[in-house]
């Protein structure tokens, strides 16, 4: 409710106004300065464009995660961001429950650690997948051996590996998975009064669903703060031509090993000759010594070429190529 006047308040406003002291319009045009609560428990250090820049990433992690893990557990698996806020990390600790299974990622040279926190059905599901199972959850939670930590170890290392990439426009990292915990008693990683970005994915192996947090502080992320913006973010990110990306696909084809095989020709014998086959028997193929080879290079026939020696190895020379494939 607002302040109400007197009756010796109200005969001067309106003697301002009758003498022009006071003009009305003048006083409309006065705007009352907005007054914003601010939490200094609490301070606000992420901004929203830098949660979304940090979703953005994160999108990028979510999809290499469900590129390279699928080749690893061999079932389907899907991740998608879900959300992110801005917390202190006694809220983000008092929240996790045992078991539990939390990575404790270095990011070089970005000093401190980010947290990983997988929900402990995930973590039964992989294990059982990659000990030979269907990749199911345990129906009623209990502590993870050294056996099945170990297994985990190896899952984590690949998902935090696959940081580096998301990260590449904002700051080259060396991410690096340090131990796993267990046990939230040993989870007081960083100050309680900390402020973290917590970013929410979800995650599906197979029939199993759950979800990963990662715990970003503001201490560890402060040396790139301002480029955790979306102007910076696609200011740096460098277009390529369609000729930068021949040359790339150029390269690795070049460096791909593929088999190659020349077939000296081929014969038909009994069963009963080949079982008895001893060393020093000939058998009769259906080329002539002068005769070409035809040489396969996987399984398609490409070249033509004649047999012979190089440095006292068996060796052919190529004397034609076949233009038209055929297997």
């Amino acid at each position: 409710m607002g302040e109400v006047l007197s009756q010796s308040e109200i005969d001067n406003l309106l003697k301002a106004l009758s003498t022009g002291e006071l003009d009305i319009d003048e006083a409309k045009s006065k705007e009352e300065k907005q007054i914003k609560n601010y939490d200094f428990a609490r301070p606000a250090k992420f901004s929203k464009e830098h949660l979304r820049t940090l979703e953005i990433i994160f999108e990028h992690f979510a999809r290499l995660m469900a590129t390279n893990l699928p080749a690893y557990l061999r079932k389907s698996v899907t991740v998608d961001v879900v959300s992110s806020e801005v917390v202190i990390y006694s809220e983000f600790s008092n929240a996790l429950s045992n078991p539990m299974l939390l990575g404790v990622v270095g990011m070089q040279p970005l000093s401190g650690n980010v947290i990983m926190e997988m929900a402990s059905n995930l973590g039964y599901a992989v294990v059982d997948r990659l000990l030979g199972g269907n990749g199911v959850a345990l129906e009623k939670a209990r502590e993870f051996s050294e056996i099945e930590l170990s297994i985990l170890e190896r899952i984590f290392s690949i998902c935090v590996n696959l940081l580096q990439e998301p990260w590449k426009n904002v700051v080259s990292i060396s991410p690096r998975l340090e131990r796993i915990e267990t046990n939230s008693q040993f989870a007081q990683i960083i100050s309680p009064s900390e402020t973290v970005a917590i970013v929410t994915l979800d995650i599906k192996v197979g029939d199993v669903q759950g979800l990963m947090n990662i715990c970003l502080p503001f201490d560890t992320l402060e040396p790139v703060i301002d480029k955790l913006n979306t102007k910076y973010w696609f200011a740096s990110m460098k277009e390529k031509d369609d000729s930068t990306y021949g040359d790339v696909i150029e390269s690795a084809i070049s460096r791909a090993r593929i088999p190659i095989k020349a077939i000296l020709g081929t014969s038909k014998i009994s069963v009963a000759d080949f079982a008895n086959l001893q060393l020093g028997d000939i058998i009769r193929i259906d080329k002539k010594v002068d005769e070409e080879l035809v040489v396969y290079v996987g399984n398609i026939k490409k070249f033509m070429a004649l047999p012979g020696y190089s440095d006292d190895k068996y060796a052919v020379r190529v004397t034609e190529v076949i233009r038209e494939e055929s297997e």
